[in-house]
């Protein structure tokens, strides 16, 4: 099975960029993020003769998540990380699909560091790692797959000292990942590149694609029933270099 994920930067938008990576990779299972629209705007009919059934959980203008499972349904069972009900942000949508239970999350930026944002990105983590420790105690297949807006280490980023007060890189947000991971989570693609330089996100400023100044921030966790069927992880960096394409790259993993 491959599981993939794509902060698509407005669907609407992009929608071409979406079925063209779609029909070239065919994908079974899709995490998206930053959909940008409200529910009812959300293309399902062209998702649905694109092969795939969906689940989402939009929001307009910002934000936004879905699922996307091809020839079938998702079975969804949660909207929304649970822990705060005030939050209105569409960041959190979950399904089980062959067995395999699916969190897709879109984790806040938090810029301006420090701040107000910045506040709300560290107790949305929070909220995460406490519902994180309960769906390990499932002892069953699981994965939490988007786009964290994190670099976890030096690796993770072409230039680490220009980043160190970027929400995306400070301390507090590095030691939230680290401190997810050691309940047990495996960091697919680093588990599988321990050493190299892998890039997920490029600035649409300065000519960062083509110098190859990127960020990894789009993530797979893999509980440990899942984590031993891991076989591949990579980064389809050529959909980021197609024309009015997003700024984030598709990631995918497969299992078994």
């Amino acid at each position: 099975m491959r599981i993939a994920t794509f902060n698509v930067n407005g669907i609407n938008g992009r929608l071409d960029i979406l079925l063209r990576w779609l029909h070239e990779t065919k994908p079974d299972v899709v995490c998206l993020q930053e959909l940008k629209a409200p529910d009812d705007r959300f293309p399902v009919k062209a998702v649905n003769d694109a092969g795939y059934g969906a689940i989402w959980h939009g929001q307009k203008s910002w934000n936004g998540v879905a699922i996307l499972a091809k020839g079938q349904e998702p079975l969804e069972t949660r909207r929304g990380l649970p822990g705060d009900p005030d939050d209105t942000h569409s960041r959190y949508i979950e399904a089980v699909i062959d067995g395999i239970l699916i969190g897709c999350l879109y984790l806040p930026n938090g810029n301006p560091a420090p701040g107000p944002k910045f506040d709300y990105k560290l107790r949305w983590f929070e909220r995460l790692s406490t519902y994180a420790i309960e769906l390990l105690d499932l002892d069953a297949a699981v994965a939490l797959v988007g786009d964290f807006n994190v670099m976890p280490t030096d690796i993770d980023v072409y230039a680490p000292d220009r980043w160190r007060d970027d929400a995306l890189f400070r301390t507090e947000v590095r030691a939230a990942y680290a401190e997810l991971t050691s309940q047990g989570w495996t960091d697919a693609l680093r588990y599988l590149h321990p050493d190299r330089r892998i890039y997920t996100f490029w600035k649409y400023f300065r000519n960062a694609f083509a110098r190859d100044a990127g960020l990894r921030i789009d993530h797979f966790l893999l509980s440990p029933a899942l984590a031993t069927d891991l076989t591949v992880a990579a980064v389809d960096k050529f959909v980021r270099g197609w024309p009015h394409a997003s700024d984030h790259a598709p990631v995918w993993i497969e299992i078994g």
